[in-house]
């Protein structure tokens, strides 16, 4: 019987998706597995039964990434489960600054006499415009950078995109109903809105400053729906102060830009659908089922991805990870010599290593090696 731990509420729907073969506990010091969304796991500790955590969702700023590898944990998110309701916050953010929404009906609540009257008086104030034939500017082209490329397409947006992570023809050929760009100046330039769709991570802490916001279009609206470490704060309350950026909307909001003139907080509710918080526990459960059970690696942050199929009942598998080898999966077929190996597959993410290998036979004798983290065994002969 395999323990599974939760932190934070996880869907109902996600957790029954476990076989009989798990059992949810409370207490995470027991744990095989621990399943969490956004708490902040980075000062706990971990017992040695665990060997994985998932995320029901896709950023794992709240994961110690670093410190679960050297531990031989892997650390797996959702991708793409939540994006559809991300897409339809940020369309419907986008619309709620052009036609100044927020404001207006802030202002209608405080009416309170001969309202009609009051409303067609001073509802001039808030004209806005229409987002058809405005650029929207899209950074980032994974699963939800796409989804809200297209629907602002859908919407006679013209769409100009830019990824770091995806060169351009590259991204020209996946995406060709989106104007990829050479480089992010191009995107600032020309766009009306700016949304961003990158993961965040030490490299690209404050990437959104002051250098980037004199790159904007005058009266630009920048909308951050991924991680508020993109954006160094200061430098953008003194862009929207001078009149450079017209409104910051954001799905995270903080002590610094709460409440300030041109920002609008949304709180945190970008993946706060029955729908994505199901598909986010759903696919958070069966990749870890998939770990604990057969030893493949999909979608994992931390060890690079790896897959044999379903173990069969004439097989066993051993899982080794690794730290600093270059090349695991040879030095794990070393350490199993003994065995008759019947596949193997693995491979490298950064310095961290994982082989996965199959045999014929039960492994009764693994060698030890250096750089090896953890050692698991899968077999039912």
């Amino acid at each position: 019987m395999y323990r599974i731990g939760t932190l934070n509420k996880i869907s109902k729907i996600g957790l029954d998706h476990f076989t009989d073969q798990y059992e949810i506990v409370d207490d995470i010091n027991t744990a095989n597995g621990i399943i969490v969304r956004s708490q902040d796991m980075h000062d706990m500790d971990f017992p040695d039964s665990l060997v994985a955590i998932a995320r029901a969702g896709a950023g794992v700023n709240n994961i110690p990434l670093e410190r679960c590898a050297d531990a031989g944990i892997a650390v797996f998110n959702a991708p793409g489960a939540n994006s559809n309701a991300v897409k339809e916050l940020v369309i419907a953010s986008l619309i709620m600054s052009a036609r100044n929404l927020y404001d207006s009906i802030n202002w209608a609540c405080s009416l309170s006499n001969d309202v009609s009257s009051a409303v067609e008086k001073g509802k001039g104030q808030f004209a806005g415009h229409e987002i058809a034939g405005k650029t929207l500017g899209v950074i980032g082209l994974g699963a939800i950078g796409v989804k809200v490329a297209n629907a602002a397409s859908n919407l006679e947006m013209n769409v100009v995109g830019f990824d770091p992570y995806l060169g351009v023809r590259a991204a020209h050929d996946m995406y060709p109903c989106i104007e990829v760009l050479q480089n992010i100046e191009d995107l600032l330039s020309a766009s009306d809105y700016i949304t961003v769709h990158i993961p965040a991570n030490p490299k690209n802490k404050d990437m959104f400053n002051k250098e980037v916001f004199d790159h904007c279009k005058d009266g630009a609206v920048i909308l951050n729906f991924s991680r508020n470490s993109l954006v160094k704060e200061d430098d953008l309350l003194d862009a929207i102060n001078s009149g450079k950026i017209k409104q910051y909307v954001t799905d995270f909001p903080t002590d610094g830009i709460m409440c300030k003139p041109g920002v609008l907080c949304v709180p945190h509710l970008g993946a706060s659908t029955e729908e994505a918080e199901d598909n986010c526990a759903i696919m958070a459960a069966d990749e870890m089922m998939d770990f604990i059970e057969n030893g493949n690696i999909s979608n994992s942050v931390n060890f690079p991805s790896a897959s044999l199929g379903p173990i069969r009942g004439d097989e066993a598998r051993v899982a080794i990870m690794t730290k600093g080898i270059s090349n695991p999966v040879d030095m794990a077929i070393k350490m199993c010599d003994s065995n008759i190996i019947t596949g193997a597959t693995g491979g490298l993410k950064g310095v961290y290593g994982y082989a996965l290998i199959s045999s014929s036979e039960p492994f009764t004798r693994i060698r030890a090696a250096e750089g090896v983290l953890k050692v698991r065994v899968m077999q039912d002969l």
